[in-house]
């Protein structure tokens, strides 16, 4: 593969394969120290819908045959951004076609799954081919110096973490059925949709793995209209747990699509023996802390030079979007791939955050301790 320009497909255009799309179209603007990419086929299953986004988004053809873009020497990479019970099987296939391979989070939708894909990343990395799992939440300046802030140990050891995940978009009953709500296609709802994202930060930030979790989900809305009529919902709607880590460090995680007025809040909280720090994706240009003993909270504008990522974009100041931390997750990428060094996070990562989905899942099938509310002494 040449690292002077490699061939992009995207499988899928609704809404990750348009955030992975202008990421692809843009990345070579803001880092030009990257290897340089081209748009080469977008890949979908309607032909008319497919046209119309490739003409708007920027690629140079399309195809209906994914097995066929496999086969082109002309494709260096493959970006799935599809439902999640098609991740294993098409980038599997990718790896072994010698592509390398992006994949939207969660990696998959069982741990099986996810085993067999790292797997077959190992495998195709011994010839040359790298994966990596699109946790693009990484990327986002503010994030990304709360890491180097725990990392320098300005707060100390991290004693406690709140990561809560609130949505609203199912909080009406009348919302209809997608594919995000059957378990067959998704996997799970919130969990795997939202908790990945909080349990690769509870990982990512503290540096340490999950050891033990207790778990509760919920579906609040059992039902909901589809094309062909009314459907069970098979998947939650809400999710909590409490996560024991390998370092001591206990981390509460709440995700909901259920939240009234939330829309898109991911909140981070970390508190250690020397300073706290905390974080709201509805202002993700501030990061809040306490840092090297202090208990009095500092705002801080994450727009400067120096701080992560910033550099590639604007005058100091001036604020980045949500949409930005996918175009730097695909320059984190190329990097890799023209230094020739896997990318992270890696499909290992994927399925360490898997398994804990998967402890909490199962956690949540066991019975809790009932409390008799009338109970006199």
């Amino acid at each position: 593969m040449s690292v002077q320009s490699l061939g992009v497909a995207v499988v899928g255009h609704a809404f990750m394969g348009k955030a992975h799309s202008n990421a692809w179209r843009n990345v070579g603007a803001f880092y030009p120290d990257v290897p340089q990419v081209r748009q080469h086929v977008l890949v979908g299953r309607d032909p008319a819908s497919l046209e119309t986004a490739a003409a708007t988004l920027g690629w140079e053809s399309v195809s209906t045959d994914w097995q066929a873009v496999l086969a082109d020497d002309r494709v260096d990479i493959v970006d799935l951004c599809i439902p999640g019970h098609l991740h294993a099987t098409m980038a599997m296939e990718a790896l072994a076609a010698g592509k390398h391979v992006l994949v939207e989070k969660p990696l998959a939708n069982t741990v099986a799954e996810a085993e067999a894909m790292v797997d077959a990343a190992a495998a195709a990395a011994d010839r040359g081919a790298h994966a990596m799992v699109g946790f693009n939440y990484r990327r986002i300046p503010a994030l990304a110096l709360a890491r180097q802030y725990v990392e320098s140990g300005r707060i100390g050891p991290v004693r406690q973490a709140r990561v809560a995940y609130l949505q609203d978009w199912l909080a009406d009953d009348d919302a209809p059925m997608t594919w995000r709500m059957r378990k067959e296609t998704a996997g799970s709802g919130a969990l795997g949709d939202l908790a990945s994202h909080a349990v690769d930060q509870v990982r990512s930030l503290l540096g340490q793995e999950v050891v033990r979790v207790n778990g509760e989900l919920r579906t609040f809305v059992t039902e909901r209209d589809g094309e062909q009529g009314r459907e069970d919902v098979t998947v939650d709607d809400a999710a909590w747990a409490t996560l024991h880590t390998d370092g001591g460090a206990v981390a509460s995680v709440e995700v909901t699509r259920m939240a009234t007025g939330r829309r898109n809040s991911l909140q981070v909280e970390l508190y250690g023996s020397r300073g706290a720090i905390r974080f709201d994706l509805e202002a993700l240009n501030e990061l809040h802390s306490c840092l090297d003993g202090a208990t009095a909270w500092t705002r801080e504008l994450v727009t400067d030079p120096g701080q992560p990522y910033v550099d590639a974009w604007w005058p100091p100041g001036h604020t980045l979007g949500w949409d930005h931390t996918f175009t730097s997750q695909a320059a984190d990428f190329l990097r890799c791939l023209g230094e020739g060094r896997p990318p992270t996070p890696s499909f290992a990562d994927g399925l360490a955050v898997q398994r804990v989905l998967a402890a909490i899942e199962q956690s949540a099938a066991g019975s809790g301790v009932p409390v008799d509310p009338k109970e006199t002494r």
